[in-house]
């Protein structure tokens, strides 16, 4: 008597596949939303390759299809290497925790990479030398900048190809070091979300204590950044961080929360 728990047969994929997966993943921020931010667009760009892996298996579409609407974040350059090693991991039948685990992992340091890379790099070097030249006049400003930006477009595909085949290659190696490469990737997104928090939040308490009729000792630069540098950025990100894990407070309140609060701290001349 056949078993019912045989797994069912996997889909193969293409090259052709995979380029069209490339090219898909611009959909990646298409669709941004405050509680998932890109798990829309992201799954519009896997849905074609997951449909093709798990043919009639219904129930495995739809729990990788579920796996993949849960947050994500990351660089949309970097996308294309992380969904060609997922398409990997999901023709092979690796299991959706360790899919998972991986995608949750790696979405985080690719956005550091990526970002660094192309948007703290490639495109200001371009625009600085290529405004240089449409400040005296010559095409090849704009013409250059579009060039470059078309080549990043279309390299998309040799990365989800990247992605794919060294998914392929490593998929036994990740089959037993899975536990290592995502603790290693999240030390590295933990890393580069600290500096981040350090980079991008800024809070900075404007108060003075007057000491005599002609002093006064300012507690941002005196006090705060002597004794502990970027305190209150680290301690307002984790507070939210304590409401969001903690309260199951909606990311939508969190940001009003935090716009009401710069507003009137603003207003009163405190930060």
């Amino acid at each position: 008597m056949a078993s019912n728990s045989t797994v069912p047969k996997r889909g193969k994929l293409t090259s052709k596949d995979i380029t069209r997966l490339g090219v898909r993943s611009i959909y990646n921020q298409s669709a941004m939303n405050y509680e998932r931010m890109q798990s829309d667009g992201w799954t519009m760009a896997m849905t074609p390759m997951l449909k093709k892996v798990y043919g009639d298996d219904t129930d495995g579409l739809a729990a990788a299809m579920s796996a993949n609407l849960q947050f994500i974040n990351t660089n949309n350059y970097a996308a294309p290497l992380l969904m060609g090693l997922l398409a990997s991991l999901e023709e092979n039948g690796e299991q959706r925790s360790t899919i998972d685990g991986l995608r949750i992992a790696l979405f985080g340091p690719l956005a550091g990479i990526g970002d660094a890379i192309t948007w703290f790099t490639i495109l200001p070097i371009v625009a600085g030398v290529t405004a240089s030249f449409a400040k005296q006049g010559s095409i090849l400003g704009p013409l250059v900048f579009f060039l470059v930006y078309v080549a990043m477009f279309f390299a998309r595909i040799p990365i989800a190809h990247l992605g794919y085949s060294a998914g392929t290659k490593a998929i036994d190696s990740i089959r037993e070091k899975s536990a290592i490469v995502s603790h290693a990737a999240s030390v590295l997104g933990c890393t580069v979300i600290g500096g981040l928090i350090a980079t991008y939040v800024q809070i900075k308490v404007l108060t003075k204590i007057p000491v005599t009729a002609g002093h006064t000792i300012s507690i941002q630069t005196q006090f705060f950044d002597r004794i502990f540098p970027n305190i209150l950025p680290l301690g307002y990100t984790f507070l939210l961080y304590y409401l969001l894990k903690k309260k199951n407070v909606s990311p939508v309140m969190l940001i009003l929360l935090t716009f009401v609060l710069a507003i009137l701290f603003s207003w009163m001349g405190v930060l």
